[in-house]
């Protein structure tokens, strides 16, 4: 039997992206489906489900993307809201590339920190946004003690609150507003990782040098300038004054690798939902 992809895109435009890596991974048949809204999923789910039988369901899976993540997070709970009893699909949620770039990240900073981040002082610049959130969250979740920095205090006040309630974990709020703050909050980090937009320096090399515990820094930002001074965007685990970094692109190949096998996994059962911290598990066992 043919394996089908339902692709749920919270934009006009499907993703040309995510099409193209569901039909590298191996999908038989991909079908697309733009500017879906949360009272439209049933009834997409429910074409998914009746027309083949329990047994061969896990031949089906429903992809979640899209640009905007609260949206597509809205579509989830759409789709978990219609399955019923046998009659389910697995679901990979990866709205943005939030969750496959973000798994990427936290591996690559366990990878320089030797295989552990167990008690590792990390901080997340940018943690406010969709893959920032996440990054911070796979960190507490691997035993990091994670600080969470925005440009407003109250953003990074509620980032800490609510990735501590999910994790039990406790989280450090920082505003970056100025340099002498960020190196005060920075200060004994041996990990950052930049989630920011495009064109803004967060961490310049004038405080960075000043962070004499640091040894792991990774960007995720592809075009310049970059969030952090003085990386590159094809550093993969590169040596820059004596610290390990990766790049955006650098990042890329480990999060193309854990996408395509996420993807491939929807199809080895029909009751998985992959959200972050399942596509993290998924990454850590790739060869």
């Amino acid at each position: 039997m043919k394996t089908i992809l339902l692709q749920l895109d919270t934009d006009a435009q499907p993703s040309v992206f995510d099409a193209v890596v569901a039909v590298d991974a191996g999908v038989d048949h991909l079908f697309r489906h733009g500017n879906v809204a949360p009272v439209q999923v049933r009834d997409l789910i429910y074409g998914a489900l009746f027309t083949r039988g329990p047994k061969d369901l896990k031949q089906t899976a429903v992809f979640i993307g899209g640009t905007d993540v609260d949206r597509a997070e809205a579509l989830l709970k759409a789709a978990k809201e219609a399955f019923f009893g046998p009659f389910r699909v697995s679901v990979l949620l990866d709205p943005n590339g939030a969750n496959t770039t973000a798994a990427a990240a936290v591996l690559s900073a366990k990878a320089g920190m030797g295989g552990s981040l167990d008690g590792v002082k990390a901080a997340v610049l940018a943690a406010t946004g969709p893959v920032g959130q996440r990054v911070a969250r796979l960190l507490a979740r691997q035993g990091a003690e994670v600080t969470v920095s925005s440009r407003r205090p109250d953003r990074a006040e509620a980032v800490a609150r609510a990735i501590g309630e999910a994790t039990g974990a406790k989280l450090t709020p920082l505003a970056g507003v100025d340099a002498d703050a960020m190196a005060e909050g920075l200060d004994g980090c041996r990990l950052i990782v930049s989630a920011g937009s495009t064109g803004v320096t967060l961490l310049p090399k004038s405080v960075r040098s000043t962070l004499g515990d640091l040894r792991v820094m990774i960007d995720l930002n592809a075009v310049p300038p970059l969030g952090i001074e003085g990386i590159e965007v094809y550093d993969r685990d590169a040596d820059r004054d004596g610290v390990r970094t990766w790049g955006a692109i650098g990042v890329g190949g480990l999060k193309m690798g854990i996408h395509a096998k996420a993807i491939r996994e929807l199809f080895q059962a029909n009751d998985r939902i992959l959200d972050a911290e399942e596509v993290f598990a998924i990454g850590e066992a790739l060869d």
